[in-house]
C-alpha cells in the first residue's frame, strides 16, 4: 500500500470518498481522528468548516498497555483508564471519526469495550471510517498514516510492521459493529478492506 516504510504514496479512497459525501453539504461539523494530529488532516477539515479534534489512539495504546506484541489488553482497570485517556468525551460528541487502522490492534475486551464506547460518542446517523487488512492469515500487518490529499485520495505512509490482535472478516466485522445501524466495505487493491459504519 505504501512505498518502503517511510515513503509515502498517494491513493485513492472510495471510503473516505464516501464519509465525505456524507458531511460535504454540512458546516460545522465535529470530527475525531484516531491517527494523531497531523497538519494536513487539521487544515483540510477545517478548511471544510468543521472542527477537528486529534487522538494518538496508539500511542496510548501502548502507553497503557505496553508495546509488545502479546500483551494482554483484557485487565477491567486498564481498559477503563484507557478509554479515560483516548476516549473520554461526552455523549454524541461527534458527527464523524476518522479511525483508519486503528482497531486492528486491539484484543476481544478491549476492542468491544472502544467500539461500545464509539457508540456513545458519536451522534445517531454520524458515519465512521475505518480500515482493516483482507488477508485473515497475516503475522504482521503494515501500520501506516494517513494524510487526506482531497476528498477522495489519501497520502499514505508504512511507519512500521506490527502485529494484530486479530484479524477480520466481512462477517466478523458486521458482527462487531453490530448495534449500529449498517456497515458498508470497499475492498482495495491493497488487501485492506475500507468499511463505512453509519451509527
Amino acid at each position: 500500500m505504501g512505498g518502503p516504510a517511510g515513503h509515502p504514496v498517494t491513493r485513492q479512497s472510495r471510503g473516505l470518498e464516501e464519509f465525505f459525501a456524507y458531511i460535504r453539504d454540512q458546516t460545522g461539523l465535529t470530527i475525531l481522528d484516531l491517527g494523531g494530529a497531523s497538519q494536513e488532516n487539521v487544515s483540510f477539515i477545517t478548511n471544510l468548516g468543521h472542527r477537528l479534534y486529534s487522538e494518538d489512539f496508539l500511542q496510548i495504546l501502548g502507553e497503557t498497555f505496553g508495546n509488545e506484541d502479546t500483551v494482554d489488553q483484557s485487565n477491567p482497570g486498564q481498559i477503563e483508564f484507557f478509554l479515560r485517556q483516548a476516549l473520554d468525551y461526552p455523549e454524541g460528541q461527534f458527527d464523524g471519526v476518522l479511525i483508519w487502522d486503528v482497531l486492528e490492534y486491539l484484543t476481544p475486551a478491549l476492542l468491544s469495550a472502544v467500539v461500545e464506547r464509539l457508540h456513545k460518542i458519536v451522534r445517531p446517523k454520524s458515519y465512521m471510517l475505518a480500515f482493516f487488512h483482507s488477508d485473515d492469515k497475516l503475522e504482521a500487518v503494515p501500520s501506516y498514516t494517513f494524510r487526506i490529499q482531497e476528498v477522495n485520495a489519501l497520502q499514505v505512509a508504512q511507519i512500521g510492521m506490527r502485529r494484530p490482535a486479530q484479524l477480520f472478516n466481512n462477517r466478523s466485522l458486521e458482527k462487531l459493529f453490530g448495534k449500529f445501524e449498517s456497515v458498508k466495505f470497499f475492498l482495495t487493491r491493497e488487501r485492506l478492506r475500507e468499511i463505512i459504519v453509519k451509527v
